[in-house]
């Protein structure tokens, strides 16, 4: 199987083309070793800054790509500059409770278990040393129409 008939296991239809963040971090080279080790993130390429720092990069984790870099002049900021972030990434795994421990292992630091949702996925919230808040999904299951406001409305997990 590869790569891109895994992804299309893993994700919902809807989710499968979206928006790529772009996040700025303080130490980029630590991130990507971070990312690496806690969510299995596999480096794409990695353009240096001339002050030996990571200008762009980009890494894949499942089927999601992202953009990373250091900090540099201009509008960006780390959220640990803003004391937090009003972001999340939203990411579908195969296996939502294995990269939970591993990613708490590696330093993550774990907001909420994973636990089954009313939305049909298995849904765990990560912060990262960075202060990036990571949301890792399971697909469990597609809602026929309706199911989902019947589910919110009766409060079901």
């Amino acid at each position: 199987m590869t790569t891109h008939e895994a992804v299309q296991t893993v994700v919902p239809e809807r989710y499968r083309t979206a928006v790529v963040p772009h996040i700025m971090v303080s130490d980029a080279a630590a991130a990507l070793a971070f990312y690496a080790e806690a969510f299995g993130a596999v480096e794409e390429f990695r353009l240096a800054s001339p002050d030996g720092g990571v200008l762009h990069a980009e890494v894949r984790i499942g089927g999601a790509v992202m953009m990373l870099g250091d900090i540099s002049e201009g509008p960006f900021a780390a959220p640990t500059a803003l004391a937090g972030t009003s972001v999340s990434l939203h990411v579908f795994v195969p296996d939502v409770d294995a990269l939970t421990r591993t990613a708490v292992a590696a330093g993550a630091e774990l907001v909420r278990e994973p636990e089954d949702q009313f939305h049909g996925d298995r849904t765990a919230i990560l912060r990262d040393p960075f202060g990036h808040l990571w949301v890792f999904l399971t697909h469990l299951e597609d809602l026929p129409e309706g199911e989902l406001e019947r589910r919110f409305a009766a409060g079901a997990n």
